[in-house]
């Protein structure tokens, strides 16, 4: 079992930054494959990054504005995320899974979940 508590969530104008933690207990991060996905209303779940042991891997409209990254001695992951856009306003989700050597981007390919964090861009 693994428990994700995500926080760092807000209001943000375009432009801005917000680096969101998921703090990670139950598993060290050697095993599993942590992701971060988000959903805008009515909306699909969608990939964002994923980080397995040094590599990580980003969904095409993220890349180069956020950054995936962890702190072994805290068992947290971040997310940076820079240059935020309206179209960012999003729940978004830390998950897990037993590490494998692809990163999936398919939500239901990760078995464990955080709550979810509010992130609201402003124009």
């Amino acid at each position: 079992q693994v428990q994700l508590v995500e926080s760092g969530g807000g209001l943000v104008q375009a432009g801005g930054s917000l680096r969101l933690s998921c703090a990670a207990s139950g598993r060290t991060f050697s095993s599993v494959t942590m992701a971060w996905f988000r959903q805008a209303p009515a909306q699909e779940r969608e990939f964002v990054a994923a980080r397995s042991g040094g590599s990580t891997y980003y969904a095409d409209s993220m890349k180069g504005r956020f950054t995936i990254s962890r702190d072994n001695a805290k068992n947290t992951v971040y997310l940076q995320m820079n240059s935020l856009k309206p179209e960012d306003t999003a729940v978004y989700y830390c998950a897990a899974r037993d590490r494998s050597a692809t990163m999936p981007t398919k939500s239901g390919e990760y078995a464990y979940w955080g709550q979810g964090t509010q992130v609201t861009v402003s124009s």
